[in-house]
């Protein structure tokens, strides 16, 4: 029954979860329900003998106390308000009544309506405590009816609703991660970015979802509608060459042409987003001249011919023969662009560790404080929760001691992790960028920004991997950083080099300020026999700060 919705709304949010044990049990046994006077059995039956609403105890207030319906109305706003003042004061009245004053309506009082003064002093009372948590059925049957729907859209239309969910909250990156997550639960495949098919929003394609061009950084809707255009009006683009020929140059500049490039929206070129990266700039400029050329007058042969049969100039890209980036730069880019990783996760190997070893997530902490909030983590909780360092600020204390902020990523979203002098000169050597950690600490919900983890311990998060013969690292080279900023500034840049040179041998970052080494993960080892790698990195470093090693 559509009823009990309205009920379990009521009850369970922002409700009296106390009278939840008191409804379930009479619900199964209606015989056994009880009133506190026979007045009020056909204004709770349909509860099951619980207050559950605002317009219940109206009703109480008129029918057993002789209130008129505007001063029943002022009980419920007072409710609502959280007014006991006035909930205390119309005691009086709604027991013994009230003589008419000029201007008001006499009230007959409890008693003198047949109910004897304790019982009336205990429906009041019943009446004062759920003004507590009071809650208009209005409210109720307008969610329950909300979440009926939704709830049906989700079961018969999973595909489309979620689409339609995502394309709501495209500005917060976090709640897209979520939604995200809940996709890859029902099955549903999320397809990225493609100019060639995708919408503003987020559409469904063949079963599976689409992502949205205007969630991409730096593209807006004008450029969209312009891409849109090109692509129905001349046809799908069929290189990138072709692309920007057929899009108008006065409305796309090349930092959006990198966003593009960046969240994997080419990849249907079977080009690598590495050699997009390389000659973007170059292709961009060389079409634009040929524009200008052929505003000028300025035809050749080949250009005459292909202008009169509407085709473009060039149906196939000359692209350098670069490695592509390796995954954790690609994943890098995406969430850059995007705000969430499309092809992967770096956490995705560590899936079942995170779900053995940790407590909570960030999205439950985010939780924290709100109505709707169904966790058990409230301040000043003590939780283990998993993730990746993506960002590191120290902080020198008063006290000339060293502390940090640091932001820790999952799969659901970033927490803030507060790290004081003491824990920090304990675990420093983790407390790098790209580490992959677990931390305990304690929940700071106590401002009004989002709630914080004062970190306690740290430990780093380890996947058991069974090692290749003949490829244990026997080799390692040694990249000498001034401090935290200075390998944030060079980190893009190093990342970049080091991934076109994959290989065995280990690449350790050292911090000189912090005297600590950070083991960059497998999947970024080089191979130092390079000698452009290594000409590029002191290139990039200086020359004293690089060192190979043997074992």
């Amino acid at each position: 029954e559509f009823e009990n919705l309205s009920a379990a709304n009521a009850l369970y949010r922002p409700g009296p979860m106390g009278q939840i044990p008191v409804y379930i049990k009479n619900k199964l046994n209606p015989d056994s329900v009880t009133y506190l006077h026979p007045k009020l059995e056909h204004i709770l039956n349909v509860t099951y003998g619980c207050m559950v609403y605002q317009e219940q105890v109206m009703q109480i207030v008129r029918d057993v106390g002789g209130f008129t319906m505007g001063r029943s109305d002022l009980l419920r706003r007072a409710m609502g308000k959280k007014k006991m003042s006035v909930m205390l004061e119309e005691r009086k009245n709604f027991i013994y009544g009230k003589v008419a004053e000029k201007g008001e309506s006499a009230i007959l009082g409890a008693v003198n309506n047949g109910v004897d003064e304790q019982t009336a002093n205990d429906i009041y009372d019943l009446m004062v405590e759920f003004a507590k948590y009071a809650f208009p059925k209005a409210h109720s049957v307008a969610y329950a009816a909300l979440a009926y729907e939704t709830a049906w859209l989700k079961l018969y239309y999973p595909v489309e609703f979620m689409a339609a969910l995502i394309s709501s909250i495209m500005g917060s990156s976090g709640t897209v991660s979520l939604y995200i997550r809940e996709c890859k639960r029902l099955g549903i495949e999320i397809l990225p970015p493609d100019v060639n098919e995708s919408s503003g929003k987020f559409t469904v394609e063949k079963g599976k979802i689409r992502f949205g061009l205007a969630a991409v950084k730096n593209v807006g809707t004008n450029v969209i509608a312009e891409i849109i255009k090109a692509r129905e009006e001349k046809g799908k683009f069929v290189s990138f060459s072709d692309f920007c020929t057929k899009v108008d140059q006065g409305v796309l500049n090349k930092r959006q042409i990198e966003s593009l490039i960046k969240c994997g929206a080419f990849d249907f070129l079977n080009a690598r987003r590495a050699q997009l990266m390389e000659v973007y700039e170059k292709i961009i400029d060389t079409v634009v001249s040929q524009k200008k050329k052929n505003i000028e007058g300025q035809f050749s042969l080949f250009d005459d011919a292909a202008s009169s049969t509407g085709t473009n100039f060039s149906h196939r890209d000359e692209l350098p023969n670069v490695p592509e980036f390796n995954e954790k730069v690609l994943l890098s880019m995406e969430k850059e662009m995007v705000g969430v990783y499309l092809s992967g996760h770096p956490l995705s190997e560590y899936e079942k560790e995170l779900e053995k070893s940790a407590t909570t997530n960030t999205s439950e902490i985010a939780e924290i404080g709100e109505s709707e909030n169904n966790s058990e983590i409230t301040d000043g909780s003590r939780v283990i929760i998993g993730g990746i360092i993506i960002k590191k600020q120290n902080k020198i204390t008063k006290n000339n001691n060293m502390m940090a902020f640091v932001t820790l990523e999952d799969l659901y979203g970033t927490v803030e992790v507060i790290i004081f002098p003491q824990i920090y000169e304990r675990y420093r050597e983790i407390l790098q960028e790209d580490s992959i950690v677990l931390v305990e600490g304690n929940i700071d919900a106590s401002e009004e920004d989002a709630p914080k983890l004062i970190c306690n311990k740290i430990t780093e998060l380890k996947k058991e991997i069974t090692p290749t013969p003949g490829k244990q690292a026997t080799r390692k080279v040694y990249i000498k950083v001034e401090d935290s900023e200075h390998y944030k500034d060079i980190k893009k840049e190093l990342m970049n080099t080091i991934s076109m040179y994959s290989g065995n041998d280990c690449v350790i970052i050292y911090n000189q300020q912090e005297k600590a080494n950070m083991v960059l993960p497998k999947k970024n080892w080089v191979n130092i026999d390079s000698k452009e790698l290594i000409e590029k990195l002191k290139a990039l470093l200086g020359e004293k700060n690089i060192a190979m090693k043997n074992n």
